[in-house]
């Protein structure tokens, strides 16, 4: 069964506090996403902690009810 985007964006800001998330459909099918994300947590922080991050948030989801999640992140300016 497909994740809803509004639940993946969920996850994700409830886990990083002050995040700003955008979740697209790629595919239109619910199972290929890509998430933009904003957060204050990734200060000083390289970009694989930064989506290491991102990926905890979903709590093994990926590989199972996500199938797949572009990520791309920056830090508030």
């Amino acid at each position: 069964m497909p994740m809803p985007a509004q639940e993946i964006e969920s996850l994700i800001a409830d886990a990083l506090p002050g995040a700003v998330v955008t979740i697209r459909d790629l595919a239109g099918d619910g199972d290929h996403y890509a998430a933009h994300v904003v957060a204050p947590q990734f200060a000083g922080k390289s970009r694989v902690q930064q989506h290491k991050l991102v990926y905890e948030a979903l709590g093994g989801r990926m590989g199972g009810e996500l199938h797949a999640l572009q990520v791309t992140t920056e830090v508030p300016t």
